[in-house]
């Protein structure tokens, strides 16, 4: 019954030490996360520079999955080379284990301290920014709690014959050693709660220190998974990215495992202390890796790209049409620029589907699916815009020219259509089904009317982007006035049954009206596609206001 007791504390101490770091990196990524998206994308000029901010931003994220993640979604959107990249993440693997450094520190008594500020901070703060710092003074506060409570949960363990039984097994059998801390840190998420505990462990004198070093080798092979795993859905250059970096901890494990007896002794002299030694392990691994393969970025790049090959295939995420040898031929370019709107359009279409079928079934997956559908809609019109921009470079007639600002154009406003999808729609859809509301019967049939109208809309505008039709132009501009007065009746109809005492009604206003009030804006932007093409033709009005009155 103790030894249950005392897992079940260990497993409670380790969950909290793993929140608390999610809980740091979520709230710098929140208040700073631009901010060290821009340091990233602007720092990455030479190798030296990129690994050096790729120290840096890990240090503030204190997670080098998060730096891995937000870089290979550069790499995959062309803004970071991917060499650089690699680069990055050199970094970033030593930045996680100067945190440990921090982490080994004595500092249990800031701890409590660091709690309460973070709770003053996150819950009295009015503005986004304080209260995400709270958040992170509030996850390292926790940090420290977790590590002195593994630290009196794991002292125990010293004489515990399970665990010395088990351990012991370990020293001869480096391979299991180091795949068990890999498939911990990928539990975990991190290897710098696995590296933690095994400093724990080696403190309490229950790990050798040539089973420290394997440990601290699997829990940096294991680092590695879950960035990979994180960007299976970002298209091949992000995953070549982070297969590089895995493929650069695999080989550090190896020379660790074959020559962990001899650098044990060597650390021994250095570091008497076992949490020491577990923690200078882990800092000279990530030096070495850093030191040994900056240089080596370029042939690790050339043997990633022949185990994972970049077909080019219309499977993967990313630009299908996009091709850089039609850029002397403007009109191709133009015909293949338009091609991949349209399938930002349709993945615009996808996502309202989505967002509709949430409000139907409370059904929050579906939502996710919105993020996942606009994460790539970004990345379409990123693609778009600077392949548009690079077609610009060259002469082009006035004709060519006005159909390129027409691509950039609906590009944009589709992108605007995905915001509107995703922070305001699918985040109507979330409250509903998290909040377990219902609509009125009369209520979800006006919604679903509008949706219905939304979509014909979208379907229009697709066609009056490929064709240029000046009558289908009209018809989308008329559609304007019938979206207002679908608004307008819908709102007032709600209103009514509100004012009826309707329970399910009056739990469902706020949500009722702000999805109108997206619904309209959606709209507006899909019938901005028939603006260029009437005023070419000196069919638009300036304005919807008479000249008099009178």
């Amino acid at each position: 019954m103790d030894s249950t007791i005392q897992l079940i504390n260990l497993l409670g101490a380790a969950s909290l030490l793993i929140w608390g770091l999610r809980l740091i990196k979520t709230g710098v990524l929140r208040a700073f996360g631009a901010v060290l998206r821009q340091w990233i994308a602007k720092g990455t000029t030479n190798r030296v520079s990129s690994a050096f901010w790729g120290f840096v931003v890990t240090l503030g994220l204190q997670s080098s999955t998060a730096t891995a993640v937000i870089t290979a979604s550069f790499t995959a959107r062309d803004i970071v080379n991917p060499r650089m990249a690699q680069a990055v993440l050199l970094g970033a693997n030593l930045g996680t284990a100067v945190v440990t450094l921090f982490l080994s520190m004595d500092l249990h008594w800031l701890g409590s301290a660091l709690i309460f500020v973070g709770v003053v901070m996150s819950t009295s703060s009015t503005t986004n920014a304080p209260r995400n710092m709270g958040r992170a003074v509030l996850g390292l506060g926790l940090m420290l709690l977790a590590l002195h409570l593994l630290g009196d949960i794991t002292a125990p363990l010293r004489t515990s014959p399970t665990v010395i039984t088990i351990l012991s097994a370990l020293d001869d059998a480096p391979v299991f050693a180091v795949l068990l801390a890999a498939g911990l840190a990928v539990l975990a998420s991190s290897s710098l709660a696995v590296v933690v505990l095994i400093m724990l462990l080696a403190s309490a004198g229950v790990v050798e220190p040539p089973l420290a070093l394997y440990l601290v080798a699997g829990a940096n092979l294991g680092g590695a998974i879950p960035p990979h795993l994180a960007v299976s859905g970002d298209g091949v250059v992000a995953r070549q990215l982070t297969l590089s970096n895995l493929i650069v901890r695999m080989l550090g494990s190896v020379l660790v495992m074959m020559f962990a007896v001899p650098l044990a002794t060597l650390l021994e002299r250095a570091f008497p202390d076992p949490a020491h030694l577990t923690v200078a392990a882990h800092l000279g691994f990530n030096i070495a890796l850093l030191v040994i393969f900056l240089p080596l970025i370029g042939p690790v790049a050339r043997i990633v790209e022949r185990i994972l090959p970049n077909r080019g295939d219309a499977t993967q995420s990313g630009p299908s049409y996009l091709d850089d040898s039609l850029l002397n031929t403007p009109d191709m370019a133009l015909a293949v620029a338009a091609r991949e709107t349209l399938r930002v359009g349709d993945l615009v279409g996808q996502m309202l589907e989505h967002t509709l079928t949430s409000l139907h079934q409370s059904d929050e997956a579906a939502c996710a699916d919105v993020g996942r559908l606009e994460d790539e809609v970004d990345r379409l019109h990123e693609a778009i815009k600077l392949y548009v921009t690079r077609l610009g470079r060259t002469e082009l007639d006035e004709r060519d020219a006005r159909r390129a600002n027409e691509v950039i154009s609906y590009a944009i406003n589709l992108e605007h259509v995905g915001d509107i999808i995703e922070s305001g729609l699918a985040e109507i859809a979330l409250k509903k089904a998290r909040k377990k509301l219902s609509f009125s019967v009369e209520g979800l049939a006006e919604i679903d009317d509008f949706y219905a109208h939304t979509r014909e809309n979208l379907q229009m505008a697709q066609a009056i982007f490929l064709s240029r039709d000046p009558e289908l132009a009209r018809r989308l501009l008329d559609q304007k006035v019938i979206i207002r007065k679908i608004e307008a009746q819908s709102a007032e109809s709600h209103l009514n049954r509100v004012r009826a005492g309707r329970v399910e009604t009056i739990e469902t206003s706020t949500i009722h009206l702000d999805l109108l009030r997206d619904l309209k804006r959606v709209n507006a932007h899909l019938a901005s596609v028939a603006h260029p093409i009437l005023e070419e033709l000196g069919a638009l009005r300036e304005s919807r206001v008479r000249a008099s009155l009178a």
